[in-house]
């Protein structure tokens, strides 16, 4: 194996192959990048039984031949070398980095050992790739974080014709957004639940090409395989994960069709009022939220400790409502949506309040929507 590439191509594409690399791996193997060399140029790759990463990449290949390194040092190397070309050289049982004056030998691990990356399923559809990026951010805002509740940690995509839907929930919070794409069978409804982490960190690494590309496959039990591919530059990048095996609790019915109050807010102004309110008060204690004549009233804190109040302007429609929220999650609720104005839609105080964005003309963004359950309020 012997090759030269560009020291930006080469370091990125490395960054984006070892990102998913295993703290602990379960084998040493799995703490390698395998590098493998052909007449098409580079690809590189990494997995974890669970997780697959595969970078291609246009070089200069004198001599074909496969390498396993360790991915990390070998993103270090790459990450703080000079600006000049690399040339790369598998020299019995180690591999020689050159970029200028800098010179660095790797040991190889056994590629014999190496697992097989699973093949990339069939393709199911394009989507724009800044787009996703953005509706994955703020889906993953509700997933779960305890693994000790592994479905609750995914996102559950449910792809019906030309929309995608993205759902996530912890139990306390649920957060659904919608939107369009582009279906190589127009028909096609399916779901699949992906891990949040894996989903978040894979859509935010694909954003260079202008789509994505989402591949389905579903097998037995907890054998189902989603693939994500996107352009970058110097060749393509390919993810694959294993689906989440559990069933996804039925959460759209959790989001009432009416509402008994109704209040706009700048969401600036909010954010902010959170903030500072929430100062005061204790840990798993929530912030006061009183709507009323066109004010809402902020307050935190009680009894002898430390109390905070803030007045806000809001447009209320309905019956004065007083509930509390853990802040935040309220807050994580708010600055995931896009838009200036919020609108927060109440059925009564003890009810979870569905929070979104105002596009205009007094609609609610039908793209995002934040359930939140209330907390107890301290008497």
């Amino acid at each position: 194996m012997k090759f030269s590439v560009e020291r930006d191509v080469l370091a990125d594409a490395v960054a984006w192959a070892a990102r998913s690399l295993p703290i602990r791996p379960s084998a040493p193997v799995l703490a390698g990048l395998m590098i493998d060399a052909s007449d098409d140029g580079l690809v590189l790759s990494t997995f974890d039984y669970e997780t697959s990463a595969r970078a291609t990449l246009s070089a200069d290949v004198t001599a074909e031949g496969r390498a396993l390194v360790s991915g990390r040092l070998l993103a270090d190397i790459c990450r703080s070398l000079p600006d000049k070309p690399v040339q790369m050289e598998l020299d019995g049982a180690r591999v020689s980095l050159t970029c200028g004056a800098a010179r660095f030998t790797l040991q190889t691990m056994p590629v014999e050992d190496y697992p097989a990356l699973p093949v990339m399923p069939t393709a199911a559809g394009t989507v724009d790739s800044e787009e996703f990026a953005h509706a994955v951010a703020q889906a993953v805002t509700a997933a779960g974080r305890d693994d000790m509740l592994p479905v609750l940690t995914g996102v559950r995509i449910e792809i019906d014709g030309a929309t995608i839907s993205l759902l996530a929930t912890d139990r306390f919070r649920l957060a659904h957004r919608e939107l369009t794409w582009n279906p190589h069978t127009p028909d096609e409804s399916v779901a699949a639940l992906v891990p949040a982490r894996v989903l978040a960190d894979t859509a935010k690494s694909l954003t260079a090409g202008a789509e994505v590309t989402i591949a389905l496959s579903h097998g037995g039990a907890g054998e189902g395989i989603i693939g994500f591919e996107g352009h970058a530059p110097g060749g393509i990048r390919r993810t694959t994960t294993r689906l989440l095996d559990g069933e996804f609790p039925k959460v759209r019915s959790l989001f009432p069709s009416e509402h008994a109050t109704t209040a706009l807010v700048d969401k600036g102004a909010l954010v902010e009022s959170v903030k500072r309110v929430a100062l005061v008060a204790e840990r798993n204690t929530a912030v006061q939220l009183a709507f009323s004549d066109g004010v809402l009233t902020l307050d935190a804190g009680s009894g002898d400790e430390a109390q905070a109040s803030e007045s806000i302007e809001a447009t209320i429609d309905g019956d004065d409502i007083t509930t509390g929220f853990n802040p935040q999650f309220l807050l994580d609720g708010l600055t995931a949506i896009d838009q200036a104005v919020v609108e927060l839609a109440f059925t009564q105080a003890s009810k979870p309040v569905v929070i979104s964005g105002q596009v205009g003309d007094g609609e609610a963004d039908p793209g995002f929507r934040y359930l939140l359950m209330p907390r107890r309020l301290l008497s």
